[in-house]
């Protein structure tokens, strides 16, 4: 998967912008409630493009008549914000097999790192490689109903398991399976392109976007360095 990075960036320039109340979104901020360092930036930004894409899934999914909505969790990323939660993950991953930094080998470092970069991007300040929720153009997001209650999509996002695989569940939850077709569906229909790993994951005219839509070049880079250093 991290071919992607190699995708040339032709930054269109176009802004972020704040989600609009009608988009419904995780409150309060997952990430936020861990002590992420916004410092001025909101999670629920993203490009102008992003937003008329997202508006487009809703209207799919009304005319799908399934009786449910999305609910944005993550969207903008600044860069500190990426490495916090590369680093909070990695000790997640550390609690979860009862280990402390200071006894890893160097191999058994390399192992939780590999298994954490799975499903988290490269933190990386390189212009040329950001990570897709840097750029403003990655969704995180889940279904609700009308009334505004969680559909079950089987697994948690961030889930550090196969469970996140959007396929996981084809051939043995079908309800499962059913709600995250929906999702992708909607998503797909409105030009976003799916995270192969994440069922919740989805973007468009990033670095991973035109690597599997086998597309030139990306038209969204990191915000706000590749912007400012447009003509």
């Amino acid at each position: 998967m991290m071919h992607y990075r190699e995708v040339p960036i032709q930054e269109c320039g176009e802004p972020l912008v704040d989600l609009p109340d009608e988009i419904s979104r995780i409150d309060p901020h997952p990430y936020s409630a861990l002590g992420a360092p916004y410092e001025n930036a909101s999670p629920f930004m993203v490009r102008a493009g992003i937003l008329d894409k997202l508006r487009q899934a809703e209207k799919s999914l009304h005319t799908m008549d399934v009786g449910c909505r999305l609910q944005i969790f993550d969207a903008y990323r600044p860069i500190a914000v990426q490495q916090f939660m590369v680093d909070w993950t990695f000790q997640q991953q550390l609690n979860l097999h009862n280990l402390k930094v200071t006894d890893l080998t160097p191999e058994q470092h390399r192992k939780i790192l590999e298994t954490v970069y799975q499903f988290w991007a490269v933190p990386s300040d390189d212009p040329a490689t950001p990570p897709p929720h840097s750029t403003g153009a990655a969704v995180d997001l889940m279904l609700i109903d009308l009334e505004g209650n969680p559909i079950n999509m089987g697994s948690e996002i961030d889930e550090i398991s196969e469970r996140s695989y959007p396929d996981y569940f084809s051939e043995i939850n079908s309800d499962f399976h059913g709600n995250r077709t929906i999702l992708k569906t909607a998503m797909i229909s409105a030009g976003f392109n799916q995270h192969e790993r994440e069922w919740w994951h989805f973007s468009y005219g990033d670095q991973l976007w035109a690597f599997d839509q086998r597309q030139p070049m990306a038209i969204y880079g990191g915000w706000p360095s590749s912007v400012s250093k447009m003509p």
